[in-house]
């Protein structure tokens, strides 16, 4: 009968009642944890910083970026790139090797853009359209404006295929690629057989060099050599005499008498802050320096170069 709490089922049972029941708050076998602070953009597996960071790694582990290790002394120099529309077309007008000319997809066109495109296809250099995202990651990074010219690998020649030559270029401690670019073009206006660099500490040739040189390092062969002195010695059992300059010399370059400068000759270059290494000093036959007024220190060395060229040109 109704109120009846002795009929079976009439009172639950403790612990069966149905609702919200008193909870844990967090703190049992099941509480939640926190994730803990925020990773850095590098450690963060999908971001850009972290994909940026893991290339860099893996370049600075390759054979090819490593110096000399896991690769020949110094035959062929790595490709590399001109990027940013000033460059690009500069370096189509000078006549540098590209090998392929991107261009980014979706974006304005200007004068040097137009410029550049007619060129790449006049010169049947490919051109591919790729996104700005492709473009970055290329450039890591860099200002490409949406456009980036890559150069091939630079084949060096041996020394000895440019020993046959009465006149020769050594660059002693040049660091900066436009330089050996300026050099090379300076060395075909005179006549330059060649130039000789080497494989350590020494600009290589890359797309500023290509660019500097205006089309000259086409026309002008470069030889990488491992040993620097050692290879200025073989030049002159060969019969070359070997000059180099010097801000601290005794004589001037033109006291250097003719027949010096109208034979077989080595005109080495040292770089413009250190000159010239102390082994590839005492190698050299004559020192000599480039009289200047007082208060100047020294040349920039292609500047140097290209006034020792003359004097060898005005000797002949």
């Amino acid at each position: 009968m109704a109120g009846n709490s002795q009929r079976r089922g009439a009172m639950r049972n403790p612990g069966t009642k149905k609702g919200a029941t008193v909870g844990s708050g967090g703190q049992r076998r099941k509480q939640l944890k926190g994730k803990g602070p925020t990773p850095k953009a590098v450690e963060r597996p999908y971001h850009q910083a972290a994909k940026r960071k893991n290339a860099a790694d893996r370049a600075s582990e390759s054979p090819r970026s490593s110096g000399t290790g896991g690769r020949r002394p110094a035959r062929r120099e790595d490709s590399s790139m001109l990027m940013g529309r000033n460059s690009v077309v500069e370096g189509l007008r000078a006549g540098v090797p590209g090998k392929t000319l991107y261009m980014q997809t979706r974006v304005e066109a200007d004068d040097r853009w137009r410029e550049s495109l007619r060129r790449a296809i006049s010169s049947n250099i490919p051109v591919l359209e790729v996104t700005k995202i492709e473009l970055d990651r290329m450039t890591d990074g860099g200002v490409h404006q949406g456009m980036v010219l890559t150069v091939p690998a630079y084949e060096y020649a041996e020394l000895s295929d440019i020993s046959n030559s009465n006149l020769i270029v050594a660059l002693d401690g040049v660091t900066d690629a436009r330089n050996l670019g300026a050099i090379a073009r300076s060395a075909a206006a005179f006549g330059a057989g060649g130039i000789v660099v080497p494989a350590r500490r020494s600009a290589g040739v890359n797309a500023g060099a290509w660019k500097t040189s205006a089309g000259a390092l086409a026309r002008v062969p470069v030889a990488q050599v491992t040993n620097l002195t050692r290879s200025l010695k073989s030049l002159q059992t060969s019969g070359y005499t070997v000059v180099g300059l010097a801000a601290e010399a005794e004589h001037t370059l033109a006291d250097l008498p003719k027949r010096v400068l109208a034979e077989p000759v080595v005109i080495v270059i040292g770089s413009e802050g250190k000159g010239l290494s102390r082994l590839v000093a005492e190698t050299c036959d004559w020192q000599v320096r480039i009289d200047m007024f007082d208060g100047n220190e020294s040349l920039n060395a292609s500047v140097a170069a290209g006034i020792a060229l003359h004097a060898v040109s005005i000797a002949r």
